[in-house]
């Protein structure tokens, strides 16, 4: 089943539905459960995680990660996230952990993608 949605700028001063929002849009496709994914679907989304948490572990002690991990620190926030380097109790506000994470993936990623069937890198799928 293909489901086509229109997608199309807005005015701040235009009302528009939650549900009607991009964000919405995903998050409804996201928890739709009449479709599966098959093992091969399972097996790369796994493939990513492991992928995208081991670069981010691999660059926890270059500079940039932890100049974006330090910046997160500054703002604590309950129950918050977690950050790739702090420990789990440690909960930050969830923006400033998705900077933090997102430079840890991309620090050490380098985008190594060969630009032929693929258009990005496959960790790109996974925002931080």
């Amino acid at each position: 089943m293909t489901t086509t949605h229109t997608v199309r700028t807005y005015k701040s001063s235009e009302p528009l539905a939650a549900n009607d929002q991009l964000a919405g849009k995903l998050a409804a496709l996201a928890a739709e459960q009449t479709r599966p994914l098959d093992d091969t679907a399972v097996d790369m989304v796994i493939n990513r995680v492991i992928d995208n948490a081991s670069v981010a572990v691999a660059s926890l002690d270059r500079d940039p990660v932890i100049s974006a991990r330090g910046q997160a620190e500054a703002h604590p926030y309950a129950p918050g996230a977690t950050v790739f380097g702090l420990a789990p109790i440690q909960r930050v506000s969830p923006e400033w952990a998705a900077w933090a994470n997102g430079v840890a993936v991309r620090e050490l990623d380098y985008h190594d993608t060969f630009l032929a069937a693929d258009y990005s890198h496959p960790g790109d799928n996974i925002p931080p």
